[in-house]
This record gives C-alpha cells, sequence and structure tokens, in this order.
C-alpha cells in the first residue's frame, strides 16, 4: 500500500476579486495515505472547499503538483484527465441531483455517460441503491426524498463509477444532526468495505472526530496544523485548532442550554 497515496505539494490558487486577489491557497502541501479517512477543517472563507477540488483539477492550482497514486495529474492531456476522474467521486452539499429525473435514473446516469447498456446499467443501480438503503425509492423524484435519502442517492451515483477516491465537500452541512450521523455511518462502511480513500471536508470537529482518523487544519489558505484527530483534540498545537474547539464547546453549551 502506498504511503503518499494522494500528495499535494506546494499548490497555491488566486482568484481576481473587485477589491484585488484573494489568495485561497498558499504553498499547501499535504501527504495523504491510501484507505484512510481523512479530514480537512476550517472555518469559512479558509480555502477547504477549493483545496478539495483541487485534488480532482475542477479548480486548477496556479503552482504545484497533484499525485495520485505516484501520477501527476497535471501533466494528464484531457482524455487521460476525464479517466481519472472518473475514479475520484466527489459528493457536494447541496446533492447537485437531476430533478427531473427518478431516483433509479439518476445512479444510472453515469453508467450511461459511460455507454453500459440499459439493463446492465439499470441492475448496477438497483444494487447501489439497495447498497445506500433505498432500493424502494427508485421510482421516486428528488422532490419527494428528505435531504438524508437525497445525500444518499448522490452516494451511490457516485460509487456507480466503482471510485478509489471519494471527496465528501460539506457531505452533511445541510443535514440534521441525526442524520448527518446517519450518512457519516453509511461512507465509514462504504469506506470499510469496498476500501475507498476517503476526503472530508469539513467546518464541524464533530464531523471529523466521528469519521476520520487524520486531520488537517486550514486557515487563510494555509495548513496550521497535521496530525491524527486524538492529538488534534487532546493536545491541539495551532491557534486555528484551538478557536475550532472552542467554537464547538460553545455550541455544544448553547445546544444544551
Amino acid at each position: 500500500m502506498n504511503d503518499n497515496y494522494i500528495t499535494l505539494n506546494a499548490i497555491s490558487k488566486h482568484y481576481s476579486a473587485k477589491n484585488g486577489t484573494v489568495e485561497a491557497l498558499k504553498n499547501v502541501s499535504l501527504s495523504l495515505p491510501q484507505n484512510e479517512i481523512f479530514g480537512v477543517i476550517g472555518l469559512s472563507g479558509a480555502g477547504k472547499s477549493t483545496l478539495v477540488r483541487c485534488i480532482n483539477l475542477l479548480e486548477r492550482p496556479d503552482t504545484g503538483e497533484i499525485i495520485i497514486n505516484r501520477e501527476n495529474l497535471l501533466n494528464l492531456g484531457s482524455e487521460e484527465l476525464r479517466l481519472r476522474r472518473q475514479k475520484i467521486g466527489m459528493i457536494f452539499q447541496h446533492f447537485n441531483l437531476l430533478e427531473q429525473q427518478t431516483v433509479l435514473n439518476n445512479v444510472c446516469f453515469p453508467l450511461e455517460i459511460r455507454g453500459i447498456p440499459r439493463k446492465e446499467r439499470r441492475e448496477k443501480a438497483m444494487g447501489l441503491l439497495e447498497k445506500v438503503g433505498l432500493a424502494e425509492k427508485a421510482e421516486a423524484y428528488p422532490s419527494q426524498l428528505s435531504g438524508g435519502q437525497k445525500q444518499r442517492v448522490a452516494i451511490a451515483r457516485v460509487l456507480a463509477n466503482e471510485p478509489d477516491i471519494l471527496l465528501c465537500d460539506e457531505a452533511t452541512s445541510a443535514l440534521d444532526p441525526e442524520t448527518t450521523k446517519t450518512i457519516l455511518g453509511l461512507i465509514k462502511t462504504i469506506h470499510d468495505t469496498m476500501g475507498i480513500t476517503v476526503v472530508i471536508i469539513t467546518h464541524e470537529m464533530k464531523v471529523i472526530q466521528e469519521i476520520c482518523s487524520s486531520v488537517a487544519v486550514l486557515e487563510n489558505g494555509e495548513v496550521q496544523e497535521i496530525g491524527t484527530v486524538s492529538e488534534l483534540f487532546v493536545n491541539p498545537k495551532s491557534r486555528a485548532a484551538k478557536r475550532l474547539l472552542l467554537l464547538e464547546e460553545e455550541e455544544d453549551e448553547t445546544y444544551v442550554g
């Protein structure tokens, strides 16, 4: 097993804005082991979503290297990159489902794009809906589903391409705490049973604590701290990590009160 399955070397990314240049990422370097659930946490504007979108080159960094399984994605041609992206699944905060299509057709969609025959793709899609506990909703439409059910459909759709990597960009932020716990449990089961490397982007310490083994703390586009989740909670070293833990405590007190 490759110890550094995903390696980001000195990634920088800036955007032009009305008030000048925004530096979303500043010389970020990370090494993520294979078959791990790795978390990236930070407050809004920390650069988390830009970082995760750089991993599959939805955002192209200005400088640096993105190496997956010893291959620099930035050196690939468009067709090679398209094929590699099929093995990098991504789920989003707002599900991104096709509203005019049934649940089954949503899961079939990536298989249809790949030219998989109709009967084969429907059989595979039904198997994936069973995996996420939604087989009975195959003919329903997204508008008829709860938020948690929509995210399960999105996960099933991602799994259709049999990804090696699953990127989760604030995938539970639109969900209530109980549903969040259920979705995280599903992601953990998928990781354990399918051997998928998972990257979780979040602003919530509870999510990191629930599912991740290692974590990087991001603030103002820079990595402030990297370590195991237990190290972060027991002995946070950076001001950014301490601030996130304090905010979590305050939220807990407010909720209890």
